[in-house]
């Protein structure tokens, strides 16, 4: 266990980040975003030692609400991160943390439940220990249950009801993949309190999401061999009864849902698109075609070159945003509009357009030239963020067996064609859309008045 003597003074942690500053001051040699990756003690991990005093370890686990065997589940289990561990109470964790400058934080996605910390440099030893603390917890207590997490599971419920945003978001996933990546990030029934969660079921979720083929480890801004020590270390005699999570191959169906809701208005045009680039069906052109079709202007003061920008200069009442969505085995490419009944009904009108000049191959070349510049630029970027990094590598680790480069898939993006974006937006049109209209449905269009099928 890690020494309490070793929590410092607030003139050592001083002394401590001054020295990390130095360390700081050097670059990696080449720049890169790669991640190195190792076993330690059948542990799974990877680390990128790029350069300041900080470092951000995260535990992650295929755990998300797909692979979750009752609603409301994965979400349980993350509020139940850093409470009372067999070793240390959840006052002590707090205190301890504080005292050493550390953040905590937990949060899930459709497949991965993140459990994370950041730190400075030199603690790297504490944390480790702290993650294989939390992953190998083996009893989860009613009364924290009940007292603390029941009001937080309440609490996302009520925000998800009262977002239009969320609500068509979940309901077009709902609609491409049914059960598994279609199971709602937040539960939307009281039933997931009152009937399936409890801290015993709870407890049992635990034992398979943190088995250890079911988890990786992730370090940014530590060194290979520091990380490869201490996983050892503190792994080395982890252990639970579990046997992973594991669930079906997603199926892509598209169909359409439309919900009544007096706060706003939202729609979300969806299809079927790229896994992730440890998946089998990588298409470096689906984030492209995102990039080309956008809405969202990155300069100031200006529509931008994406389309949809353009486009939506006529509709100032609604916000567009493309995204590119990724997962182990499938993917979405999602228009997401909001804003005004009105608005949103013209903007979708006008995506759907869009899409068809895009296939018809009416769309000039330097604009896709553009949108193969700025699809790459987004994905480098994403390397800077630290938190998308670490969750894309652990769940490349996990899924599909290998860390997710991000230099890779921007060098697949770099070999993007013209023909390839122009049939990728034919074959969107080709086959079903996942269509979700939530808010005013008077106003709202129907997916066949758009020209879609479903």
């Amino acid at each position: 266990m890690y020494s309490r003597s070793s929590l410092r003074s607030g003139n050592k942690a001083l002394r401590c980040l001054q020295c990390g500053q130095k360390r700081g001051l050097a670059a990696p040699a080449s720049g890169s975003f790669a991640y190195q990756t190792g076993d330690a003690a059948g542990t799974k991990f990877a680390s990128r030692d790029l350069s300041g005093p900080t470092t951000t370890l995260a535990l992650v686990a295929k755990a998300g609400t797909r692979f979750q065997t009752l609603p409301g589940l994965t979400e349980g289990l993350q509020n139940f991160a850093f409470r009372n561990t067999e070793k240390r109470s959840a006052l002590r964790v707090v205190r301890e943390t504080e005292l050493l400058g550390g953040e905590l934080s937990a949060y899930h996605s459709r497949e991965n439940l993140v459990i994370g910390a950041k730190f400075l440099r030199d603690d790297l030893p504490y944390f480790v220990e702290l993650l294989s603390e939390v992953a190998s917890q083996t009893k989860y207590q009613s009364h924290v249950y009940t007292e603390d997490i029941v009001p937080l599971i309440k609490l996302s419920q009520k925000k998800f009801l009262a977002s239009t945003k969320a609500m068509a978001l979940s309901s077009a996933h709902a609609l491409a993949f049914h059960r598994g990546l279609g199971t709602p990030l937040y539960p939307s029934s009281s039933n997931a309190v009152s009937k399936y969660l409890n801290a015993e079921t709870i407890e049992e979720y635990a034992q398979n999401a943190y088995s250890k083929s079911n988890f990786a480890i992730v370090a940014n801004g530590a060194e290979h061999s520091e990380v490869t020590k201490w996983v050892g270390e503190f792994f080395k005699d982890f252990s639970t009864s579990g046997s992973g999570l594991s669930g079906e191959q997603s199926k892509y169906y598209g169909g359409e849902e439309r919900i009544a809701h007096a706060s706003g208005n939202t729609m979300v045009l969806a299809f079927s698109g790229s896994t992730s680039h440890t998946g089998s069906s990588y298409k470096p052109e689906i984030q492209v075609l995102a990039s080309l079709l956008g809405g969202q202007s990155s300069i100031k003061w200006s529509p931008g070159f994406s389309l949809l920008s353009k486009a939506g200069a006529s509709f100032p009442g609604a916000t567009i945003d493309t995204k590119s969505v990724i997962y182990s085995d499938a993917g979405l490419l999602s228009v997401t509009i909001d804003g005004s009944a009105k608005d949103v009904a013209s903007a979708a009108a006008e995506a759907v357009k869009t899409i068809k000049a895009i296939a018809g191959g009416s769309i000039a070349k330097e604009d896709i030239k553009k949108a193969i510049a700025n699809a790459k630029f987004a994905e480098l970027e994403s390397g800077q963020n630290i938190n998308t990094g670490i969750e894309l590598t652990g769940a490349g680790l996990v899924h599909g067996g290998k860390a997710y480069q991000l230099d890779e898939t921007a060098k697949e993006i770099d070999g993007v064609t013209e023909e390839k974006v122009k049939q990728a937006a034919k074959t969107l049109l080709e086959h079903k859309a996942s269509i979700s209209a939530v808010g005013d449905l008077y106003i709202l269009p129907y997916a066949t008045e758009l020209g879609l099928n479903v």
